[in-house]
């Protein structure tokens, strides 16, 4: 089949990843159209466009701060007939915003519309967010930093400046977080109850709240602070200084910390000021084999499903189960059923993650059921030979590198999926889906056609293959819990009720016992009479000033990057002012930090 490359360049124009991939998923629809790349012309983006054979000479020529639209299809007509609506399409962003009326191009423009905003939503390309960051902090807003890719040492830097401010840090790869019933990033429509949720882990907070929900069980503020915040450099200052707040929070009953496992140093510190918090506190380390010692009101848990039946329990003030956290009569029977289909040489789980805490945790549990699981999450998946067991987070920063998160565009998916059904010795697919406010409307639908395509490479070799989904959700997010597991049903795919229960189910249809810790082990470990505390500890982190009024009033946002993020604030009857961000320096991500060096 012969195909015909047209790339368009346009010139100084900038439009965010979310508004990129719906232009390139139209495009695609298109009759004819074989493949579109709509990317702005980054050194990185220019190489994927040069591997995948839809670089130009026209293409070559763009900068970073230029957009390529780059487009196969059957005939030159077809091609330039893509082009030609790809150019008709771009109407001013200013036009779509929100509040209907030119936007601001800088922060401190958007102040003179909200003067009295008290935070910044951050999701600009991370070789800018810093700056953003900055600016933000200097002029007294907290912020909510989505971005990725900003290093340790620039994070190290801002909250210092948070501190000497009185303010909090919510990021960077902060993906989730609700103030007052106000959704920020990736969020769930939860509702509101005695639980307080802090986690350096957006997929974990959102798998802990929605069970929760579940449960009927609600929270009181969900705050993110970034996976980082848990390193020995950061010391867990925002998870901390959060802590502090939601220990003099009235409406927060029951306190619970997730993370993936902190440095040994801030495990020890957290613990300590959660035994002082004088609420009840779940900790969950996800995937920490070597827990703290902890004193009595402080419930460890070793998985998030473990994390969300504690907290449910001591918000109910009910008796915690004695029973292990067990995969269900009706789970045993389907991997029993599943597992007659398979042949005799099948026997790889692969997991395909969006949310990373999730894939974390899939991964350490995984491993202990399993033994060898490479993972790109401990740079393991290119040094281990294919045939084993795997774990892929999606979301990670190989992934994201210049297009959407996966929980915003899960289509990212469709090629491992078709890699896994096309490997002889791979029995089972592991994945998620994520449900909530600017997550993708319908990524049921989208799985379950990749999964249509999977089946068909499986079964034209002769092979069955099992999948197996959890749906992370709560009972009201907009994309409508129930109708996104009846498509999965639908369409062959087992559902589990956690992310552990699908790693249990997994397990299970290999033929494997996989047990997760029972909830009331742990607690027996933390009664009166546990191992003390050491003495000696560091001055705690001090309450930002500033920080109680934001979780009492709720954000009042100033929205630079992602318009989506926008969007949902302001449905929620949040103050909103979106900045149409454009980079700075045209682009020139060097010359732009001379520029910030000069200031």
């Amino acid at each position: 089949m012969q195909t015909h490359v047209r790339c368009l360049v346009l010139f100084s124009t900038y439009r965010d990843s979310v508004w990129l991939m719906h232009l390139s998923h139209t495009l695609e629809g298109l009759p004819g159209v074989q493949q579109v790349a709509v990317m702005m012309g980054t050194p990185h983006n220019k190489a994927i466009l040069q591997q995948a054979g839809l670089l130009t000479a026209e293409g070559e020529a763009g900068g970073p701060n230029d957009l390529l639209i780059c487009v196969q299809a059957e005939t030159p007509r077809v091609a330039a007939e893509a082009l030609r609506q790809a150019t008709a399409r771009m109407t001013p962003q200013g036009q779509e915003t929100t509040a209907r009326v030119a936007a601001p191009r800088t922060l401190e423009t958007a102040l003179r519309r909200l003067p009295d905003a008290n935070l910044a939503c951050i999701s600009v390309p991370g070789a800018y967010a810093v700056h953003e960051a900055r600016k933000a902090l200097q002029h007294g807003l907290h912020v909510f930093l989505f971005s990725a890719h900003v290093d340790l040492a620039a994070e190290v830097a801002l909250k210092n400046l948070a501190a000497q401010q009185g303010l909090l840090v919510m990021g960077p790869d902060c993906g989730t977080a609700v103030l007052n019933g106000v959704p920020l990033g990736f969020a769930n429509r939860l509702p509101r109850g005695p639980v307080g949720i802090i986690a350096a882990s957006g997929t974990g907070l959102q798998q802990v709240s929605c069970l929760l929900a579940c449960q009927g069980v609600g929270v009181s503020q969900a705050i993110g602070v970034g996976g980082r915040d848990v390193h020995e450099r950061i010391g867990g200052y925002s998870m901390r200084a959060a802590l502090q707040a939601l220990a003099q929070d009235t409406d927060t009953q029951v306190l619970v910390l997730i993370a993936k496992p902190p440095a040994a140093s801030v495990a020890a510190q957290l613990a300590r000021e959660a035994a002082q918090a004088g609420k009840p506190c779940v900790l969950a380390f996800v995937g920490d084999t070597a827990l703290p010692a902890v004193s009595e009101g402080v419930y460890p848990a070793t998985t998030l499903e473990e994390a969300a039946l504690l907290a449910g329990a001591l918000a109910r003030g009910t008796p915690l189960s004695m029973e292990p956290v067990a995969l269900p009569a009706s789970g045993v029977a389907a991997a029993q059923a599943a597992r007659m289909g398979l042949q005799p040489g099948q026997r790889l789980v692969h997991a395909l993650y969006c949310g990373g805490t999730l894939a974390h945790e899939a991964l350490g549990l995984l491993r202990q059921a399993l033994g060898n699981v490479i993972s790109n999450l401990d740079d393991t998946w290119g040094a281990a030979p294919k045939s084993t067991h795997a774990v892929l987070d999606l979301g990670a920063e190989e992934f994201t590198q210049g297009r959407p998160h996966p929980m915003i565009d899960p289509s990212a998916r469709r090629q491992y999926l078709i890699e896994a059904a096309g490997h002889p010795e791979v029995a089972v697919v592991l994945v998620d889906v994520m449900l909530g406010w600017g997550a993708h409307a319908d990524p049921a639908g989208v799985l379950a056609a990749a999964w249509q395509e999977t089946q068909a490479v499986a079964g034209a070799a002769g092979r069955a293959l099992v999948g197996i989904a959890h749906v992370c959700g709560a009972p009201d997010d907009p994309q409508g819990f129930e109708q996104q597991c009846q498509i999965l049903r639908e369409h062959g795919l087992l559902l589990a009720d956690s992310n552990a229960q699908a790693v249990r189910l997994a397990a299970a249809v290999l033929g494997v016992h996989a047990q997760t810790s029972p909830a009331q082990r742990l607690v027996a470990s933390i009664t009166p009479g546990a191992a003390a505390l050491p003495q000696e500890q560091p001055p705690p982190a001090s309450l930002p000033a500033h920080l109680p009024e934001l979780l009492m009033t709720g954000p009042r946002v100033v929205n630079l990057g992602l318009e989506l993020f926008a969007t949902q604030l302001a449905a929620h009857g949040a103050p909103v002012v979106h900045v149409d961000w454009r980079p700075p320096a045209g682009g020139d991500t060097r010359l732009a930090g001379l520029l910030e060096r000069l200031r």
